[in-house]
């Protein structure tokens, strides 16, 4: 199950790949009106399955969070009163 629902990711990514390419030619207006629209549905298509996949998602506000020195740091404050 795994490896048909990472294949299928792997067709969206290297569909979402063609379609970008396309859209680097000379295109006429109705043309590029369609691979983008193609683009669109792939890439949709590409982060249902990944959601659907993967369901955790990990975010980090603040990879510092937390540490004193980060905020000195941000404030340039760093060397004032630290050795």
């Amino acid at each position: 199950m795994i490896s048909e629902d990472l294949a299928a990711m792997r067709t969206h990514r290297n569909r979402i790949h063609y379609y970008r390419r396309l859209l680097e030619a000379q295109l006429t207006e109705p043309e590029r009106e369609y691979f983008e629209t193609r683009l669109s549905e792939e890439r949709c298509g590409f982060e249902d399955l990944k959601a659907a996949i993967f369901p955790l998602v990990f975010t980090m506000s603040d990879p510092l969070r937390g540490c004193d020195h980060a905020a000195d740091d941000a404030a340039g404050h760093r060397g004032a009163g630290h050795g």
